[in-house]
């Protein structure tokens, strides 16, 4: 079982995995649908990520190390590393989880982390940061990072 916070209305649900791995999970208050701790949505591409569900996201992650790409849209380098973060949530095959922070829309998670420049790749495993890369990075830089705490 897993506490999952609703993206729209704040509330908090108990998911049981099991059974969401079937059947798209909804808030009990609101109706709207909760995200999932999967490796990537069903068309291979990252979970976006809210200040709302982030913290939910990241318990419900187990063991597998999350890549949280933090962008915005006007930014260039962000743009030109979305591909990349695609093809690694498309590639995954369970060893990791990817996911993206849009910095704009979700600056208190944003300011938490203490991201100042983007885009901003960080690396969580079990909930807490354990690594962080910064600025534009080439993809087998940031496959190895993250089969470093793929282990």
């Amino acid at each position: 079982m897993t506490i999952v916070t609703c993206p729209n209305c704040g509330a908090k649900n108990r998911v049981d995995e099991r059974a969401a791995a079937t059947k798209q999970p909804v808030c009990g208050r609101c109706g709207t649908k909760l995200p999932s701790p999967s490796s990537t949505t069903d068309d291979g591409h990252p979970v976006e990520l809210t200040d709302a569900n982030f913290a939910s996201f990241l318990a419900g992650a187990g063991e597998k190390p999350v890549l949280v790409d933090c962008w915005a849209a006007w930014c260039g380098p962000c743009r030109m590393l979305a591909p990349t973060i695609d093809a690694l949530a498309g590639e995954s095959a369970g060893r990791w989880i990817v996911a993206k922070l849009d910095t704009d829309r979700h600056p208190q998670t944003a300011a938490r982390f203490q991201i100042s420049s983007i885009p901003t790749l960080l690396i969580f495993k079990q909930g807490r940061l354990v690594d962080q890369l910064v600025g534009l990075q080439p993809k087998p830089a940031i496959e190895a990072r993250l089969a470093q705490h793929a282990r």
